[in-house]
């Protein structure tokens, strides 16, 4: 039986009810069937996807069209499954204009739900253009690796009451600016739940405490799939890297041993006779 896709009344209704949402990121057909399977609410097709897919050092070179061809792929991988489109860099920062038209290629190209884009108060007038051409927006405030070296690196926000307080003013404007979500990241818990207890629309945590209305992880991260670094806040719920890493190695032995493919379990035999006409046929 199919899921039941969720759409954005049902993240209000579920914030109202205190129910937590269940969010991962996804990057390509699989995963994304796995995650319908799962009985995920929600799925990012992070930018994320230039690190655990590409192999990039962050977020940055990621392109519109990667993004794009990613949500494509995880939208038929997960029909029933509401989906985000990550807005990369470069893809808003520019204008309103840029910001919109960006923002409209992830609906007419890849069918997703909705967008996410980084920043606070400096992105408002972002937020409300994308929000005048009807379309979803979801903020990300706290950590945001697109502009990381103008916050010192991948560090933790809002740990002073004096930047606590700055974090809180972005989710405020976030909100003002017609976001219908927020993701925070790294933000200390006490200061996500101020913010999740303030604001009307959900309030979600990537790093950022359990006091808000669900939670989203690197799904590379979840499954030990990710090797470069584990974030503090990961739990890991399997070794994937290591099973992967085990098979291929099992497979490599047995190809050199000579054990894999035996001639009958792993090969297509010959219809019954045909072997020996074969053999006449050949020393014609």
């Amino acid at each position: 039986m199919a899921n039941k896709k969720l759409m954005i009344n049902d993240f209000f209704k579920m914030k109202a009810e205190n129910k937590k949402v269940t969010w991962l990121t996804a990057y390509d057909f699989p995963t994304a069937q796995f995650a319908e399977a799962a009985g995920l609410d929600m799925l990012l097709v992070g930018d994320s996807l230039g690190m655990c897919v590409y192999g990039y050092k962050g977020t940055v070179p990621v392109t519109m069209d990667q993004c794009i061809a990613h949500c494509d792929a995880v939208r038929r991988g997960a029909p029933n499954t509401f989906v985000m489109g990550d807005m990369p860099f470069l893809s808003y920062q520019a204008s309103d204009e840029q910001a919109v038209l960006n923002a409209g290629r992830f609906l007419k190209e890849a069918d997703v739900d909705a967008i996410k884009l980084e920043g606070g108060v400096r992105v408002t007038s972002r937020i409300r253009a994308i929000v005048d051409a009807g379309i979803i927006v979801c903020g990300h405030i706290g950590l945001t690796p697109q502009s990381s070296g103008q916050l010192g690196g991948h560090k933790a926000q809002g740990r002073t009451a004096e930047t606590a307080k700055l974090v809180v003013e972005d989710a405020l404007a976030v909100q003002e600016a017609g976001a219908r979500m927020l993701l925070v990241e790294a933000v200390p818990p006490e200061v996500t739940k101020y913010i999740a207890s303030t604001l009307t629309i959900p309030v979600y945590s990537i790093g950022a405490g359990p006091y808000c209305d669900g939670q989203l992880l690197i799904v590379s991260d979840l499954i030990g799939q990710f090797q470069a670094f584990t974030p503090k806040f990961v739990k890991k719920y399997c070794n994937v890297a290591g099973m992967v890493t085990t098979a291929m190695k099992e497979y490599c032995e047995e190809v050199r041993a000579g054990v894999f493919p035996d001639d009958k379990e792993y090969c297509y035999p010959m219809m019954e006779g045909e072997e020996e006409k074969f053999i006449k046929i050949m020393k014609e």
